[in-house]
């Protein structure tokens, strides 16, 4: 499990060669799984339902308790030289998510709520676990979110788990949190709960990257921790697969679990934007 993680600049060069045309390769079984040609730009499978069964969302956002929180926003996921483009790349374009990020970023910045990021990193010592899922398989084969050290910054400056470049000027500001990092997809294994109590946050603007992954993971854990929590629907995004379409699996179980769904729009304007 060695030979893929050197640190070699053609080693590295190579395995990036080869992530690019593995994940392009799976994004073409992909596309022959949802249905060649399929077009996801203008589709009205993500529309709400025309008569939901479920009662409307109540809540009411009060800046002086509340937070943003983004996970993963990386450039493994969000960028088209990250190694997942191939099968989230249509989504995340489809839906705008790069640019309706950044529109949260500065929204909250100028609202002065807190802002926290939540990271997803991997070590080399985390390739060494005993078992894993179905997608921590393929997120260690394909070397999504490698760090060469845990304990020292070289080379993680524009590789796929550093942060997306438009992003930097909010997240290196002095003021966001950005936590220790998750490890499967929830943040139970980090400090982003612990962050939000120490600034008194009780709800959550929740956004980042992936949708059926780590935002709904994020926004279970965060729930049974007692916040409330509004998904923005349009800034995130998932990956189409043959096994399914990750992103409308997760804004069901928005719709299911979430105390509200908004739109990048409909948050700014209550951010004052």
């Amino acid at each position: 499990m060695c030979d893929h993680h050197t640190n070699d600049k053609h080693g590295g060069t190579d395995r990036r060669h080869f992530l690019k045309t593995s994940v392009l390769a799976t994004a073409a079984v992909a596309a022959t799984g949802i249905g060649a040609g399929t077009a996801y730009a203008g589709s009205d499978k993500y529309a709400p339902p025309a008569n939901p069964a479920l009662p409307p969302s109540d809540m009411k956002l009060n800046l002086k308790r509340a937070a943003l929180v983004v996970t993963d926003p990386q450039i493994d996921f969000l960028s088209p030289t990250g190694v997942t483009w191939g099968v989230v790349g249509e989504n995340v374009t489809e839906l705008n998510t790069v640019k309706n990020i950044g529109r949260l970023f500065v929204a909250a910045k100028a609202a002065g709520i807190t802002v926290a990021v939540s990271p997803h990193y991997y070590y080399p010592t985390d390739h060494g676990w005993k078992f894993e899922g179905a997608l921590e398989k393929l997120m260690h084969k394909i070397g999504m979110f490698d760090r060469p050290s845990s304990y020292s910054m070289d080379g993680f400056e524009n590789s796929g788990a550093d942060f997306m470049a438009e992003y930097k000027p909010y997240i290196f500001d002095g003021k966001t949190i950005v936590t220790s990092p998750h490890k499967v997809y929830g943040p139970e294994q980090n400090d982003l709960v612990l962050q939000l109590r120490k600034q008194k946050v009780e709800q959550v603007i929740l956004a980042g990257m992936s949708a059926n992954l780590c935002v709904e993971s994020h926004l279970r854990e965060l729930l049974e921790q007692g916040f409330e929590i509004a998904v923005v629907k349009d800034a995130t995004a998932a990956a189409q697969v043959p096994e399914g379409d990750g992103y409308l699996a997760a804004l069901i179980n928005f719709r299911f679990i979430a105390n509200a769904v908004w739109s990048t729009d409909e948050t700014v304007a209550l951010l004052g934007g």
